[in-house]
């Protein structure tokens, strides 16, 4: 490879199965000139079943923007560098953003090496009508901020997917059917893993199920039937917010999420609900 600018590869890994790792991926952990991780203890073992003995880089979020930098400068002298998470997909939910980003704006090449995704394993066999879906990462912890979000995207249409972790699964799936009502949903549990769950039913039944367990095991996926599609208007929706107490900065933080667009464009449709009030 001609020495100038190197190149970052994002690399899915097993999320349970490591019979699930691609040839390509493969190919990739062994040409590299380091793997950055985010633990490397984990991401040992993992290699080591594959036989590749490459430097690790520990790449956790803590570290996240000191460790981008460092990883970028070595990119910029040329070197080519693998981004893994624990399991799966980078990004999702674990660090990787801020590197990305910079690569980006350094004009690094990043190059995709797609594979293993808990979420889009799990949507395909939970029976559910998937297209659309949105994927919210973990829902937040407090209840009152939980509500609140619910509340925000209540009418979306599509599935809701989270990650959730056993100690507040039922907790979520309270608060969510008391928020959205007890619609259809699906736990998947140790997906690809030798335990691989799919529980099916309401938000009620989920949690009736779980907690008959006493102690619940394994994070999990999400996935919860969306509403009816009824979309609230967005200078309604800026003046209710305000109206509740949010300030503009945490409205347009709300507004961005939600519709995915660009903060500039979320600003300027504020103002003109502000302004035609």
């Amino acid at each position: 490879m001609e020495k100038g600018l190197g190149v970052l590869y994002v690399v899915s890994t097993p999320i349970g199965n490591l019979e699930d790792i691609t040839l390509r991926a493969l190919r990739v952990l062994k040409e590299v000139d380091f793997i950055a991780c985010e633990d490397t203890r984990h991401s040992m073992k993992l290699l080591s079943h594959y036989n590749i003995s490459k430097p690790l880089v520990s790449y956790y979020a803590p570290k996240e923007a000191q460790k981008a930098g460092f990883i970028l400068e070595r990119l910029k002298m040329g070197e080519r560098v693998a981004l893994i998470t624990d399991a799966g997909t980078p990004l999702l939910s674990d660090p990787g953003w801020r590197l990305v980003k910079k690569a980006v704006e350094a004009g690094v090449p990043v190059v995709p090496v797609p594979g293993p995704s808990s979420i889009l394993a799990a949507l395909v066999a939970s029976g559910l009508s998937i297209c659309p879906f949105a994927f919210w990462g973990f829902p937040p912890r407090k209840e009152g901020e939980l509500k609140t979000f619910l509340k925000e995207v209540v009418a979306y249409p599509g599935v809701h997917v989270f990650f959730e972790s056993p100690r507040r699964v039922l907790t979520t799936l309270e608060v969510m059917a008391q928020v959205w009502g007890d619609r259809e949903a699906v736990a998947a549990r140790e997906v690809t893993k030798l335990h691989e769950e799919f529980i099916r039913g309401t938000l009620s039944s989920l949690k009736e199920e779980l907690a008959a367990r006493g102690e619940v095991r394994g994070e999990m996926v999400l996935m919860v039937a969306g509403g009816e599609g009824r979309e609230e208007p967005w200078e309604e929706k800026v003046k209710r917010l305000l109206e509740e107490g949010f300030s503009l900065r945490d409205v347009a933080k709300i507004l961005k999420v939600l519709y995915g667009t660009s903060r500039r464009d979320v600003y300027s449709r504020m103002r003109g609900a502000l302004e035609g009030s």
